[in-house]
């Protein structure tokens, strides 16, 4: 498969660098969606995360309001707002509100996920339990995006096209094709577990009017620099926070990759710090583009959503333009 025939798109998490507030991290996304649309990307999304010091993305769907105010033809959506924390009627209603403000840009994307924490969800009302009702969630805001709801109707969303994507690892691709969404999934589990979920999307896949065809987007992260070595130092920031959060319970502001040692860490922290490197694709421009093409041929992908998360801001940046250019974006 020719990369000119898969989309390309981003996702940004708002990450904090150590010594920023999250108001500037908020600021930097939506100037960083204006150099996506400048660049040919098809879509920029934004994440749902709470009580988080190193993600200042806690409003999904009011960071993507600006984001759209910002811009003027990309796609601007959620990757996504976590469904478990919310009243399904709310969020109808607020990408009806974001349909209508920008109509024809706006995508709901849609997780399972709950808060990180028992403080969070305890916040937030929920508890893990409220992730094992996730299908009569699901299918109550679809309602609402149709005929309404036991006389309730979230009248912001009529006329709208808003498509819905399923945020889905493992057993949420099957949810995916029952439910006849477009699917959005990672490597978490490795490529090779996420070409056997895909795999069963694909034979499951439900037609709806929405979405009459499967259609596959795959997240990874992707970094390019002007050799291998600097390409990896970028990733080690993000591969820190994420070893950090799962043995301190939250996610930190991200710190230079001069400052990171594996020998200073436990053997579960270089074990989670090692594994958080895995299934990244970096390097060069050639390095990068060739494993996106072997990519794309596993997975017969329809469309990359890019999340790249480092602490140097304008390697993020200079990498994303580079991406942009390798795989002929009109930008």
């Amino acid at each position: 498969m020719a990369l000119e025939s898969v989309r390309f798109s981003i996702l940004d998490r708002s990450r904090v660098r150590r010594g920023q507030n999250h108001g500037d991290a908020l600021r930097e996304t939506v100037a960083f969606a204006v150099l996506a649309e400048q660049w040919g990307y098809h879509r920029f999304w934004v994440a749902e995360h709470h009580s988080v010091p190193g993600v200042a993305g806690t409003a999904p769907t009011v960071l993507a309001a600006a984001v759209a105010a910002a811009t003027s033809h990309i796609r601007v959506g959620t990757g996504g707002v976590m469904l478990p924390n919310h009243q399904p009627l709310v969020v109808a209603e607020q990408f009806g509100v974001l349909g209508s403000l920008f109509p024809g840009r706006i995508d709901m994307g849609l997780g399972r996920s709950v808060g990180f924490t028992d403080g969070v969800r305890r916040a937030l009302g929920h508890d893990l339990d409220d992730a094992d009702d996730f299908d009569a969630r699901l299918t109550e805001v679809l309602d609402y995006f149709e005929a309404g709801r036991g006389g309730v109707h979230a009248d912001s969303v009529q006329g709208n096209d808003i498509p819905a994507f399923l945020l889905a690892t493992g057993s949420g691709a099957e949810r995916a094709a029952r439910f006849g969404l477009p699917l959005v999934i990672a490597p978490i589990a490795g490529t090779q577990a996420m070409v056997g979920a895909i795999e069963r999307y694909r034979a499951l896949f439900q037609p709806t009017a929405r979405t009459p065809r499967p259609y596959v987007v795959v997240s990874a992260a992707v970094v390019i620099a002007d050799s291998t070595e600097q390409a990896h130092q970028l990733l080690l920031p993000e591969a820190w926070s994420s070893a950090y959060s799962r043995t301190h319970g939250e996610f930190p502001a991200l710190i230079p990759p001069a400052e990171i040692d594996p020998a200073t860490m436990t053997d579960r922290q270089r074990h989670l710090f090692e594994q958080a490197l895995g299934n990244q694709i970096h390097g060069t421009e050639d390095q990068v583009a060739e494993a996106v093409e072997t990519l794309v041929h596993r997975t017969d992908a329809d469309e990359l959503l890019v999340h790249t998360s480092t602490f140097d801001r304008a390697a993020r940046l200079e990498s994303h333009r580079r991406l942009a250019r390798v795989v002929g974006l009109e930008g």
